[in-house]
């Protein structure tokens, strides 16, 4: 969507709010023994309490409040009650919601417990790339320039990236042009971006996979060459300067 009010504008602030706190909130809550469907379950009564509506809910009927995605899984994990978690895991959620009309999204990778394991160095560099690369949009800079630059950084941290999940468009509904933001150059995507645009940004750094397949639950993305991938998102408004950054107060840049 294009924000043209300033009621446009706080109906994006208070869903991204509602997402971000919820994100937040869920980080925090998660320790090693816990199963995913339980850190779900507490990540939908916040969002139940703030008034906001599950997106991938109420948009596909996901089997679930938010999508956990644990170890070698990519994106849009099932949170089931099956799922333990344990030390070291990395671990992705990613929360996204509608509320009064309007919708917002954010996600973000981290290391439960302590990193036996070593995927912190993945996940600094998921937060890292993802810090610099929305702000480098601003109104009329070109999609495609953006993927070139999360590619590239990703390769001077030695890793890779999936090259066929996106961020997106979003505001009044989950998904919305522009629908192409990847994380790798695409040189005839002549897409620039709009001033007052919402779109959602994320990272998908890589220490193998360079494509996500879907496993056999019909939900669960994993990578065609195994490996592990850390994600993080936020939802922002594009100006003529720096960003609004929605999502702000999930903190995963702290």
């Amino acid at each position: 969507m294009s924000i043209n009010s300033e009621a446009e504008l706080n109906g994006m602030k208070r869903v991204s709010n509602a997402v971000a706190v919820t994100l937040k909130e869920m980080r925090n809550y998660a320790k090693p023994g816990m199963t995913a469907r339980e850190i779900d379950d507490f990540g939908g009564e916040i969002l139940n309490a703030l008034g906001a509506k599950s997106a991938p809910r109420l948009t596909y009927g996901f089997p679930g409040w938010t999508c956990i995605s644990v170890n070698n899984e990519i994106a849009h994990g099932i949170p089931s009650e099956r799922k333990v978690l344990q030390e070291g895991d990395l671990v992705n959620i990613d929360v996204s919601a509608e509320l009064d009309g309007y919708w917002s999204d954010n996600g973000g990778s981290f290391v439960l417990g302590e990193d036996i394991h070593h995927h912190q160095a993945l996940v600094d560099a998921s937060k890292s790339i993802l810090y610099k690369a929305i702000h480098r949009i601003k109104t009329g800079s070109r999609v495609a320039d953006l993927g070139k630059f999360i590619e590239t950084e990703a390769g001077k941290s030695g890793f890779t990236v999936i090259r066929n999940l996106a961020g997106h468009g979003v505001g009044r509904s989950l998904h919305e042009a522009p629908d192409d933001i990847l994380n790798c150059y695409v040189g005839f995507n002549k897409t620039r971006f709009k001033r007052n645009g919402v779109v959602a940004i994320e990272t998908f750094i890589s220490t193998k996979s360079s494509f996500a397949n879907q496993s056999n639950d019909g939900w669960t993305l994993i990578g065609n060459k195994g490996g592990f991938v850390a994600q993080h998102e936020h939802t922002i408004v594009i100006t003529d300067q720096a960003p609004i950054i929605l999502t702000a107060a999930n903190e995963i840049w702290n």
